[in-house]
C-alpha cells in the first residue's frame, strides 16, 4: 500500500502528535467562553462536572474506536469504513472525511487571524480601550489580510505534512512543547494578578441547579467532542502510522485527559485575567464580567480578539504576554490544522495518488473553498455550526462501525497485538454500543429543535455530501479492493 511503510519513530513522537490533534484553538479560544455561558450565580463548576462526564461517555470511548480502526485497517476514513463495515458502507467514511476537511477550510482562516494578531502586536501598541480594539479588528476584517493569512496558514500546513509522518512529528515536537510552555507561563502571570483568585474560585464553584438545564449537557458534550477531536477521524489517520506495540488504551486516555487539562489551565488563565482586570481594576460586578466573557461577537471573536488585547494592555508585562498568547494560539491552531489536512491527503493516497500530488491538490482546494469564510464572518459562523454538528454524526458513525465489526472481535485483536497496554475499561463496550449513539442522537435532536432554520442548512449540506459519496460508492469500493486488509 502506498506510503504505508512510514511509522512514527517512537511512542513519544506519536503521543506528542496525537496531543497536537486534540490541543487546538478550541482549548484557549472557545472553552472559557462556553464555561462562562453555562455558569450560574454561584459559579461555573457544574458545567465542568458535565464536561468531564462526557470525557468518559463520549470522547475516550470514540478515540479508542478511532485508534483501533486506523491501526487495524492501515487506511484512511473511507478505507477503514469499508474494512470494518463492508464495501457497501465505504461512503460513510467519505462523509466522515469531508466533515473534518470542511472544518479545515474555515479553521485555517482562524489560524490566520492569530498569525496576524501575533505580528501586529509585535510591532504596534496594544489597544487601550474598546473602541481602539474594535478598530483594530474592523480594519483587519475589512481588508484583504484575512485571505492572505488564510493562504499563509494553508501553505505552512501543507509544508508540515509534505514528507508525511516524519515531518508531522518533527513539527509537533516543536509546536506542542512550546505551546505548553507558553500556556504555563501565561498561567503563572495570570494567577499572580490581584483579584485573580476571585476568578479561580468562581470557575470551580458549582451551582448545582445548572445541571437541571438540558442546554448545559448539550454544550458540555459539544465542547468535549470539539476539544478532544473525538469523531473527527484524525486519531484514526495518525493511528495508521503507529506500530502495533503502541498501547491503544493508554494513548487514548493520555491524549484525551492531557487535552482537557490544557483546557482547564486555559480557563484558569482567562478567568484569572478577566476577573482581575475587570473586577479589581475596573470595578465591574460579577454579572458584568460574565457578560463580557459570554459575548462572543462575530464568529465568537469577542473575548479573544476584542477583550484580551485590552486586558493585556492593562497589566504589567502585558505586551510580551499578548505576543506569547497569540503565538500560542497560532501554534495550537497549526497542530490541529495539519492533522485535518493529513486526513484528506491520506484518503487520496489510499486511491493511489502520490503524496506530493495529494498535498498540492488538498492545500489548493482547501484554500479556495475557505475563501468565503475569510471574506464573510457570517459564512464562517454557518460553516462552524454545520460541520461542528456534523462531528456528532461522525461520532455516531464510528460507534456503528465498531458494533458492525464486533466489539469482542476488536478487543481480542487489540489484546493479541498490543504490548504493555492498559486493559480495556469494563464500561467501554456498553458505552460504544448504547451510550454514545444515544447521546449523539439526543444532541442532534436538541439542536434540531433549538435551531430549526440552521438545521435545515445542515441537512442540505450533509445530504449533498452523503448523496455524492453514495453514488460513488461502487467506484470507491473497486479502487480500494486491492488495498483493503492488505496489511492485516
Amino acid at each position: 500500500m502506498t506510503d504505508s511503510s512510514s511509522r512514527f519513530s517512537s511512542r513519544f513522537a506519536f503521543l506528542i502528535s496525537a496531543l497536537g490533534i486534540a490541543i487546538g484553538t478550541g482549548n484557549i479560544w472557545r472553552f472559557p467562553r462556553i464555561v462562562a455561558s453555562n455558569a450560574g450565580d454561584e459559579g461555573a463548576g457544574a458545567f465542568l462536572v458535565a464536561w468531564i462526564t462526557f470525557l468518559f461517555l463520549w470522547s475516550i470511548p470514540l478515540i479508542i474506536v478511532e485508534y483501533i480502526m486506523g491501526r487495524q485497517s492501515r487506511m484512511g476514513t473511507i478505507g477503514s469504513f469499508a474494512n470494518f463495515m463492508g464495501k457497501p458502507f465505504a461512503f460513510l467514511g467519505g462523509f466522515v472525511g469531508v466533515v473534518s476537511t470542511a472544518i479545515a477550510f474555515f479553521y485555517s482562516v482562524i489560524v490566520g487571524w492569530n498569525i496576524y494578531y501575533f505580528g501586529t502586536i509585535m510591532f504596534t501598541d496594544l489597544p487601550q480601550n474598546n473602541d481602539a480594539s474594535w478598530a483594530l479588528w474592523s480594519t483587519f476584517q475589512n481588508s484583504s489580510f484575512p485571505i492572505l493569512f488564510h493562504a499563509v496558514a494553508m501553505t505552512v500546513g501543507g509544508f508540515a505534512i509534505y514528507k508525511g509522518v516524519s515531518s508531522i512529528e518533527k513539527v509537533n515536537k516543536i509546536l506542542i512543547p512550546t505551546l505548553l510552555g507558553i500556556v504555563l507561563l501565561s498561567l503563572v502571570r495570570a494567577i499572580s494578578l490581584p483579584g485573580s483568585l476571585d476568578g479561580i474560585k468562581y470557575l470551580f464553584t458549582p451551582d448545582w441547579t445548572q445541571l437541571t438545564r438540558p442546554g448545559i449537557w448539550v454544550d458540555a458534550l459539544a465542547q468535549n467532542a470539539f476539544d478532544t477531536g473525538a469523531g473527527f477521524g484524525l486519531f484514526l489517520t495518525y493511528a495508521i502510522y503507529t506500530r502495533r506495540r503502541y498501547g491503544i488504551i493508554k494513548n487514548a486516555f493520555t491524549t484525551a485527559i492531557g487535552n482537557n487539562l490544557v483546557s482547564l489551565i486555559a480557563a484558569i488563565m482567562i478567568f484569572s485575567t478577566v476577573f482581575s482586570i475587570l473586577g479589581s481594576e475596573m470595578s465591574m460586578q460579577k454579572s458584568e464580567i460574565l457578560d463580557v466573557m459570554k459575548t462572543s461577537g462575530p464568529a465568537a471573536t469577542g473575548l479573544t480578539f476584542i477583550w484580551m488585547p485590552q486586558l493585556f494592555a492593562k497589566m504589567a508585562f502585558g505586551k510580551p504576554l499578548a505576543i506569547l498568547f497569540f503565538l500560542g494560539l497560532s501554534f495550537a491552531g497549526f497542530s490541529s490544522l495539519i492533522s485535518m489536512l493529513e486526513l484528506a491527503v491520506r484518503n487520496l493516497i489510499d486511491f493511489g495518488v502520490k503524496r506530493s500530488v495529494a498535498v498540492f491538490w488538498i492545500v489548493i482546494s482547501s484554500f479556495v473553498l475557505g475563501i468565503p469564510s475569510a471574506m464573510s464572518l457570517e459564512f464562517l459562523g454557518n460553516q462552524d455550526f454545520v460541520w461542528s454538528v456534523g462531528l456528532i454524526i461522525s461520532g455516531i458513525l464510528m460507534s456503528v462501525a465498531a458494533v458492525k465489526y464486533g466489539i469482542n472481535r476488536m478487543i481480542e485483536e487489540v489484546n493479541l497485538e498490543s504490548k504493555d497496554d492498559w486493559p480495556f475499561p469494563s464500561w467501554w463496550p456498553f458505552v460504544v454500543k448504547f451510550v454514545a449513539p444515544l447521546v449523539g442522537f439526543t444532541l442532534v435532536a436538541w439542536w434540531m429543535i433549538e435551531s430549526p432554520s440552521f438545521f435545515i442548512t445542515c441537512l442540505v449540506q450533509w445530504g449533498t455530501v452523503l448523496a455524492v459519496f453514495y453514488m460513488l460508492n461502487n467506484y470507491l469500493s473497486k479502487k480500494l479492493s486491492n488495498n483493503i486488509s492488505s496489511e492485516r
